[in-house]
């Protein structure tokens, strides 16, 4: 196995012989054997290991196994003890994927901070048939068929090509000591389940079975890369508009596609959404219609779907009590000054009669009802009938911002200015608001 791990490296991971890499090690079979056979190979590493304190003593002598091999083959090694239990409690995470999240977090800040250059996992090729079944049975897409990738940005797995048994013999051959997970035994998880009842069975049915898997995830890797130059090309024409808040995409022109819904599956699956009935009806719906993921909305608006992040922001009316220059709000800067003749007019720009103007102003979001008196027109309108009119889209609406005197509008920011803050030939002292 030596010599096929040097061949693999050499002709397909020549970059890690010139690289500082760092060695995930828990103490099991599979991570000692991937250590094992960097250091037979003389690749430059340092072992990583997460002490995660959910198997008491036995996770402390995990650890003390790992420090005892590092010092018998001369090797650096960090350790980082973390408390999983609270981290997933407060994070309402699953135990597994809080030790998950703790362990490549840290895997990627170590990396950082101490330049290494990537970091070697010992996932091989039955953990990806565990994974792919896993994914199988919950409900998947190409992604989730596709395995687990070889090289994901820091993050490399030069044992995929291996099966377990391999690695197995390996280290019976080499006399390597390695310590037995306990929870590995249990089959209250899905991936042990698998691991011990469901996968030796099909290995008994077809001994080919990783072989034959191999190359049909090879097969699904290529159909997938059809696919993301299809979605690619069709993306760049559905795609209306895209800024900083949304990304806005062509109803229309969804429709006309063969199988919408397998389009917006391709548009819409790193936005974590799950309930793909409702954002195919979205197609059509009433301007209003919403879906939501954990992260993500997805508005119907007219002939467009909008999707924007939620977020957490507080939206608390800002008051200035005097003229400073400048005033910090959520979507901007807003620049105060004083001067004594209009140059120019700019849509981010506003001119008013200071005089007119009582204090403090309000910087607030607009709200239902609000009327003002739009500047070049007589009599008042409301502002959702304004928003109408000028065809502002229900998310671009959720954003607008208002600068009040009192009770009373003296622009709707970066829209329209009102009538009765306007200059005027009996003004005696002009104030410029910009929009930075």
């Amino acid at each position: 196995m030596l010599e096929q791990f040097k061949s693999h490296i050499k002709n397909n991971f020549s970059i890690l012989k010139e690289s500082k890499l760092l060695v995930a090690i828990s103490g099991g079979l599979d991570s000692v054997v991937l250590m094992h056979l960097c250091h037979q190979f003389g690749l430059n590493i340092a072992l990583v290991h997460c002490n995660f304190n959910l198997r008491g003593e036995e996770s402390d002598s995990d650890e003390n196994f790992i420090l005892q091999l590092a010092e018998d083959l001369d090797l650096e090694v960090f350790i980082e003890s973390f408390d999983t239990e609270n981290y997933a409690k407060k994070n309402k995470l699953s135990i597994q994927m809080a030790a998950r999240e703790l362990r490549y977090n840290w895997f990627e800040e170590l990396a950082a901070q101490l330049q290494f250059d990537y970091v070697l996992t010992a996932h091989h090729a039955d953990d990806n048939l565990e994974t792919f079944l896993i994914n199988l049975s919950r409900g998947t897409g190409l992604d989730g068929l596709s395995g687990i990738p070889v090289i994901n940005d820091k993050l490399v797995r030069p044992l995929l090509l291996f099966s377990r048994e391999a690695i197995e013999t390996y280290a019976k051959d080499n006399n390597l000591k390695w310590r037995e997970d306990s929870s590995n035994i249990s089959t209250k998880y899905l991936r042990n389940k698998l691991r011990h009842d469901v996968i030796p069975i099909l290995k008994e049915i077809n001994p080919q079975l990783l072989q034959n898997f191999s190359k049909t995830q090879a097969y699904l890797k290529n159909s997938k890369l059809i696919i993301e130059d299809r979605i690619e090309d069709v993306f760049t024409d559905i795609v209306n508009q895209t800024d900083s808040q949304s990304i806005s995409f062509d109803v229309s022109k969804i429709k006309k596609l063969s199988k919408p819904k397998a389009y917006l599956f391709e548009f819409l699956k790193d936005y974590n959404f799950t309930e793909w009935d409702d954002v195919e009806n979205l197609l059509d719906a009433q301007s209003g219609k919403q879906v939501f993921s954990n992260t993500h909305r997805l508005l119907k608006d007219r002939r467009f779907l909008l999707l924007t992040e939620i977020t957490s922001e507080s939206y608390k009316p800002i008051k200035i009590l005097n003229l400073d220059n400048k005033i910090e709000t959520p979507f901007g800067a807003l620049i105060f000054n004083k001067i004594d003749l209009i140059v120019e007019n700019l849509s981010n720009t506003v001119y008013v009669d200071k005089d007119k103007l009582n204090f403090p102003l309000t910087i607030r979001k607009w709200e239902e009802g609000d009327v003002f008196y739009p500047l070049g027109m007589t009599g008042k309108k409301k502002l959702s009938k304004y928003f109408k009119d000028e065809k502002i889209s229900l998310f671009d609406k959720e954003n607008v911002w208002v600068l009040c005197s009192g009770k009373d509008i003296v622009w709707v920011i970066n829209r329209r200015a009102d009538n009765r803050f306007k200059v005027t030939e009996a003004t005696k002292h002009i104030l410029k608001i910009e929009l930075k």
